[in-house]
Formats: structure tokens, C-alpha cells, sequence
């Protein structure tokens, strides 16, 4: 599996295109990118580990903190997220602790992994309506009306791209195949193997 179609699939899968990934598979950083007013604190980091640990738990792999996900988060929106979008990430990472403390009373951090769980569930399906209704709104040739994207589904693209373009994801969570290495042409697949992922551009 290659760059491009990871991509492709955690588009697929978070209902938009990656933000910020053509800036990534250029190799370059955004030019429009400002992150003055915008840094992520130490805090911010364990935190956003918490997050992506909730979308991907470990079980009989490494989950999202141990591949370090919390720390790709910052690098990708610092050096690949136009600045609308920074501000929506880092808007969105204070409106979900404020929200969890709504409903729970305590921070996200310190929230049950239940309590967690059930939460993110909930927001990923008003994210999945907000892209919905932010496709509709790109429609028009209006720049006010269309809607900035929802700052979970970055969440959730970001912990999915690091996750799977990470050593652990890579090499536990898929069949790893290194590049390069011998051609196989057919492979035989029993039904719950595990994808393939090799290096590929």
C-alpha cells in the first residue's frame, strides 16, 4: 500500500479528502502555513495521544500512542494545514475538553475509557453530518458560505495517517511487505488476513 492510497482510503473512510495531503506528498511545507499565535503547548501532545488512543485502542497491537500519534498530529498541522484549518484544529482540540467536562465533569484525560469511547462515538457522527452539510456548502461559488471543516474529522484523519504510516502500524497492525524485495504475483488470502503495506512512493 503507497502513500496515495492510504490517503485515499482514510478519505474514504472519514468521508473527505485528507487536508493537507498534497502539501505532505509534495515533500513541502505550505507556504501559506502560519503558526504564530497557534503552538501547541507540552500538554497538548499527551493529550492528542488520549484522543487518537480512543480511536485506536491497542489491543493485540500497538494503538495510536505508542506510534507517537499525538506528536505527527502537531508536525502535519503546523507545516501542512493552511491556516483556517489550524485554527480549526486547534479551536476543536479546547471545544472537545470543554464539551467532555460539560458531560462528564472532568477532563478528557482523566475520563474513563467508557466515558471516552462514548463521547468520541457521538462526535464522529455530528462530524460525518457537518462534512455533509460542508460538501453541500462547496457547491456555491460563495467563499462565506462555505463551512470550514469539523475539527474532529481532522482528528480522525490525522490518527489514521499516522497511525497505519507508522512503524507499528506498518509492521503489526498490516502485513508488512518490504520494498524492495522479491515479486510475488498471486498471493493467497484467507478471509480476516490482515492487508498488505510495503513502502512504496
Amino acid at each position: 500500500m503507497d502513500r496515495r492510497e492510504l490517503l485515499k482510503m482514510i478519505a474514504l473512510l472519514t468521508g473527505g479528502a485528507v487536508v493537507g495531503a498534497e502539501v505532505f506528498l509534495t515533500g513541502c511545507k505550505n507556504p501559506e502555513t502560519k503558526t504564530s499565535g497557534l503552538a501547541f503547548s507540552d500538554d497538548d501532545v499527551p493529550y492528542l495521544d488520549e484522543v487518537a488512543e480512543t480511536i485506536l485502542p491497542a489491543t493485540k497491537t500497538p494503538g495510536a500512542k505508542a506510534a507517537k500519534v499525538g506528536q505527527f498530529m502537531t508536525v502535519i498541522v503546523n507545516d501542512c494545514y493552511d491556516e483556517d484549518d489550524q485554527k480549526t484544529f486547534h479551536d476543536g482540540m479546547k471545544q472537545l475538553d470543554d464539551d467532555f467536562n460539560k458531560k462528564y465533569g472532568t477532563s478528557f484525560v482523566k475520563g474513563t475509557s467508557q466515558q471516552r469511547h462514548d463521547f468520541l462515538v457521538a462526535l464522529d457522527n455530528e462530524a460525518k453530518e457537518h462534512q455533509k452539510k460542508r460538501g453541500e456548502s462547496m457547491k456555491g461559488k460563495d467563499q462565506k458560505d462555505k463551512m470550514p471543516n469539523h475539527y474532529f474529522s481532522l482528528m480522525k484523519q490525522l490518527t489514521l495517517w499516522g497511525y497505519f504510516t507508522s512503524k507499528e502500524g506498518m509492521t503489526q497492525a498490516l502485513r508488512y511487505n518490504p520494498v524492495p524485495g522479491h515479486y510475488e504475483g498471486c498471493i493467497d488470502y484467507k478471509k480476516g488476513d490482515k492487508s498488505y503495506a510495503g513502502l512504496g512512493g
